[in-house]
């Protein structure tokens, strides 16, 4: 279809046109009133012509497209293109030379009757023959007649109506007649693929419903009903609310559409359906105004107990007479309008108008009578008064002194401004195609703005007949006028605001916010600016009136939920319940509640986590200081026996205690000691290796020296009854290699435990509200590591209870043994209460650290407390008598005779007294046993066997019948 316009055109056109023409054909032959308003127009002849469409008629009912009442806003409109046409026909800056003409028809508010209006403008362009193929009589050129409709329209300012936009659009582009349109907003007329000469002065509806999306938000309202009109301005406009609303979790509770032809039953059904939904106190309308006043209706007659809120587009804006009779239904309502200035000028010329002087709008009769409710005289005919005379029969005679005037409900319209700014628009444009088109100098710069304006002047300009319009301009394509001329211009119209399209052909977003008021102490109404929106809403919610209402209603299906509490649906998407997260759960979203995770626990807002404050034992605490306390006195304690023994290091007591074991001995006391500081300290990897190596080995210290000890002790006195044989391994020597190796295998046990379970800290979750830093250390492989020393415990208390009845200079092992019943008692209390705290750190790790000091205080105290006393407070006992001393052990006698008894130690055997053949009836038996306490061995004797004395001492143990007597020293060697 465009190949064939583009090259010539004609027969395709024609076919387009008859088809369109036929589709539409009942709306043409619909009635009288209906062929009546298609011969009526505005006809304006010009140089160039500008077409118009105005909803001057309110939509009729049934199958009249017309109704019989006239839209006030249309009219108003319709003067505003009258009036900016005269303003620029008398600019001589602008188009100096060319006047526009204009042919305005009337769209009764209806999208298929504004097409077939249209087919006006498309039936001149047909018109437009190539004067080429013809010839007059004195051989010049024929010339066409300039009237509004001998020659095609160079351009179409309107319609007012998305829905008749879209269809005219698509109608006009084939022909390539570019068209602005002052109040349609909606957003598919951006779509350049689609509508690819159509401009607007106006914004589309994604911005206002953003607008209305941020006034529900400021609201703090999350569940609204919607109501929109069928056609392209409502459905266009309620989409984009509703993908706006959605994204920002406002939820519609109720969306009704009010069809073309809907009567009452129709608005009283959504009304019903609005009612059904009573939490949804907020109503968004996206309507046509005569819908919004039928909406508003229906809620008349309704009879609300609970007003609802409106909140209304710029379909109903700032109409007042929209509102007449219905101001308590829709006080409080909040609409959008979009934002523009009064042009006073305008208003003056409106005012100056009268149905004598306004012959030129053949409406404007009809407008008079419906706003000062008269009708004109039978004089008056010519002036076209109302065809409803009906309705004339009752009202008075209008009176030729009546003006337009605010006391006569007078207000100038929202969209006056932007009509006048795309007439202004088609202006600048042709003064600039003229100026590259007719001119060789370019005297007004091209592309400039003009931003003066010529003083007001209403009369209408002759029509020039040497019109400085070339041919080149009158046949410029429409589609390039409207890429390369049209969205391109740029100035300041009448009301000093900036006017520009964007490559969407569209105007710039600004918004009024008005709220509908009563007038203080008055009965009157009136909007009233709350707020304005570019880019981003301002509203003053101080300054807002409700209806019935002081504060700020509500409009939401359920309350938000409380810190911590998340959303259960319940059937539409805003409506819910609350339910409360766990204590250690955020709310991750408004449905979900999510775990912070260990050592995590939730703010009290419950948005977000924080990490728990890590635990491990200070050391201000009373668990750390009493164990510290028991430590550092053990340790000191510990020092000084060493310190003692150090010094009396050559003394009898301390050369038979047996100086080697009792130096390693003391040192596992001190190991011990000192692990309660590596138990107390916060846990590190090397404190956590100091752990693990200082109790284990420190016992082992200990309890090998002990071992080692009670095994000599035992050898000794329990194998002189059976073997003469000198014992091995009882040397000093021999018993610090014996005792280092059963420490060895405790460290041997403790490098492998070690590479089992390397040595790190751990983190401890006891419960959800605790972070305990530990040792990565179980429990049970702890036991296990302790098991040798269990062991070296065990076989030493069995070592203690088998010499516990050695003669009282060998009772050092009666001390040994009192130390290993008291630790076992330690350690069997100990394990049920460390396992059995294990959620408690610091009692645990208190009770392992006194234990472990418990324990290497039984030992010090009981070992060596007999020898510090003799030390410090009775060092003149410590000598070699004294310390040889000992007590009768008697045992009744199995055997008698005269021969020698074997010796403890097993070195020689001496018989004492008569010969031994020479008995007086018992016989008397002697053993001795070598030892020496402070001089080398004389004649080579060997070391002695007892645990108590020097290895150079001998002790000679008599023996008779009657049980042992008490031994003598001799230094004599044993045959």
């Amino acid at each position: 279809m465009w190949a064939a316009w583009d090259s010539n055109g004609i027969p395709v056109t024609i076919l387009v046109l008859a088809s369109t023409f036929c589709s539409y054909l009942p709306d043409v032959v619909s009635g009288g009133r209906s062929q009546a308003q298609d011969s009526v127009s505005v006809s304006l002849p010009g140089d160039i012509i500008l077409g118009g469409l105005f909803p001057v008629h309110e939509k009729g009912e049934g199958v009249s497209p017309c109704g019989p009442k006239v839209y006030n806003r249309g009219v108003q409109r319709l003067e505003a293109m009258l009036y900016a046409i005269d303003r620029v026909n008398n600019d001589t800056n602008l188009l100096p030379g060319i006047t526009i003409g204009v042919h305005i028809l009337d769209t009764c508010s209806r999208d298929t009757y504004a097409l077939n209006q249209s087919l006006q403008f498309v039936r001149a362009s047909l018109n437009n023959l190539d004067t080429s193929i013809f010839e007059c009589s004195d051989t010049s050129s024929p010339h066409l007649r300039k009237n509004a409709s001998s020659g095609p329209v160079f351009g179409v300012i309107g319609g007012s109506y998305s829905s008749v936009s879209l269809q005219v659009a698509n109608l006009l582009r084939l022909f390539h007649i570019p068209q602005i349109s002052p109040a349609s907003t909606a957003k598919t007329l951006s779509d350049k693929s689609r509508f690819d000469l159509f401009a607007r002065t106006v914004p589309p509806d994604t911005f206002q419903s953003v607008a209305l999306v941020d006034i529900i938000k400021n609201f703090n309202w999350s569940y609204v009903s919607t109501i929109h009109s069928e056609g392209s301005y409502g459905e266009y406009g309620i989409e984009a609310f509703h993908k706006e609303a959605t994204e920002r979790h406002v939820c519609i509770a109720a969306a009704e559409k009010v069809p073309s032809a809907a009567d009452d039953k129709v608005f009283d059904a959504i009304i019903s359906k609005l009612l059904k939904k009573p939490n949804a106190r907020g109503v968004v309308l996206f309507t046509r105004a005569e819908d919004a006043r039928r909406i508003l209706l229906a809620a008349k007659r309704a009879n609300l107990s609970q007003p609802l809120h409106w909140v209304a587009s710029d379909g109903w804006g700032k109409q007042q007479k929209l509102l007449e009779g219905l101001e308590d239904i829709a006080e409080g309502a909040i609409t959008v309008e979009l934002q523009s200035e009064i042009i006073e000028d305008f208003d003056r010329y409106m005012m100056q108008l009268t149905p004598r002087n306004n012959q030129r709008n053949p409406w404007f009769a009809e407008y008079w009578e419906d706003t000062f409710n008269c009708a004109l005289t039978a004089a008056s005919e010519e002036f076209k008064p109302s065809l409803n005379s009906t309705t004339d029969k009752q009202k008075i005679l209008c009176d030729d002194q009546f003006r337009l005037s605010e006391k006569v409900g007078y207000e100038q319209e929202s969209k006056t401004q932007f009509v006048v700014d795309a007439v202004y628009a088609f202006a600048h444009a042709l003064h600039n195609l003229h100026n590259d088109l007719c001119t060789q100098s370019d005297q007004n710069g091209g592309q400039q703005k003009h931003q003066q304006h010529s003083e007001s002047v209403w009369y209408r300009k002759p029509v020039d007949s040497q019109s400085q319009a070339c041919p080149d301009m009158a046949s410029y394509d429409g589609k390039d006028f409207y890429n390369n001329y049209l969205l391109n211009v740029s100035f300041i119209d009448l009301a000093g605001s900036e006017v520009k399209f964007d490559r969407q052909g569209d105007g710039l977003a600004r918004y009024d916010i008005l709220n509908y008021q009563r007038l203080d102490n008055s009965s009157g109404y009136q909007y009233k600016v709350i707020g304005k929106w570019f880019n981003s809403l301002e509203l003053n919610l101080e300054t807002v009136v409700w209806n019935k209402e002081q504060e700020l209603p509500t409009s939401a299906c359920s309350l938000p939920c409380n810190a911590g509490m998340i959303k259960k649906q319940q059937g539409d998407t805003c409506c819910w319940i609350c339910d409360s997260c766990e204590p250690y759960e955020f709310v991750y979203d408004e449905f979900t509640c999510k775990d912070c995770g260990p050592g995590l626990w939730p703010y009290p807002d419950k948005l977000s986590c924080f990490a728990l404050n890590i635990q491990y034992m200070r050391l201000n605490s009373l668990f750390a200081i009493v164990p510290m306390v028991i430590a550092v006195v053990g340790i000191t304690m510990t020092i000084i026996v060493i310190v003692l023994f150090a010094k009396n290091h050559d003394t009898p007591l301390v050369r038979a205690s047996g100086r080697e074991l009792s130096y390693t001995l003391l040192f596992g006391i001190l190991v011990c000691y000192c692990n309660t500081f590596a138990l107390i300290a916060k846990p590190t990897i090397g404190s956590c290796v100091l752990q693990r190596f200082g109790i284990g080995v420190g016992f082992s210290i200990i309890y090998s020296a002990l071992l080692t000890k009670t095994n000599r002790i035992s050898r000794i006195f329990h194998s002189a009854s059976k073997s003469a044989q000198r014992l091995k391994y009882i040397s000093p020597q021999s018993q610090v290699v014996i005792t280092t190796s059963l420490i060895a295998i405790q460290v041997l046990i403790t490098m492998i435990w070690m590479i089992v379970e390397p040595p790190g800290t751990r983190f401890y979750y006891p419960d959800r509200t605790e972070v305990i830093l530990k040792c990565k250390i179980q429990d049970m492989s702890f036991l296990f590591s302790q098991l040798y020393n269990m062991i070296l415990i065990t076989i030493c208390t069995v070592y203690a209870i088998k010499t516990r009845k050695i003669p009282e200079n060998f009772n050092e092992s009666k001390f040994i043994g009192f130390t290993m019943y008291t630790t076992c008692i330690i350690w069997l209390a100990f394990v049920p209460i460390y396992f059995g705290t294990g959620n408690s750190y610091e009692i645990q790790i208190t009770t392992l650290c006194i234990s472990i000091s418990l324990s290497a205080s039984v030992a010090l105290v009981c070992l060596y407390s007999p020898k510090v006393y003799i030390l410090v407070f009775h060092p003149d006992k410590n000598v070699r008598k004294l310390t040889m001393n000992s007590t009768v052990y008697r045992r009744s006698a199995t055997t008698a005779g005269g021969q020698g008894i074997p010796t403890s130690s097993g070195y020689s055997r001496t018989p004492l007294g008569t010969a031994a053949g020479a008995g007086t009836g018992t016989g008397v038996g002697a053993s001795t046993i070598a030892a020496s306490s402070d001089r080398p061995p004389q004649n080579g004797s060997q070391s002695s066997p007892s645990p108590d004395l020097d290895h150079n001492q001998t002790a000679v143990i008599h023996k008779d019948e009657g049980g042992w007597q008490e031994p003598q020293a001799t230094t004599d060697k044993c045959e």
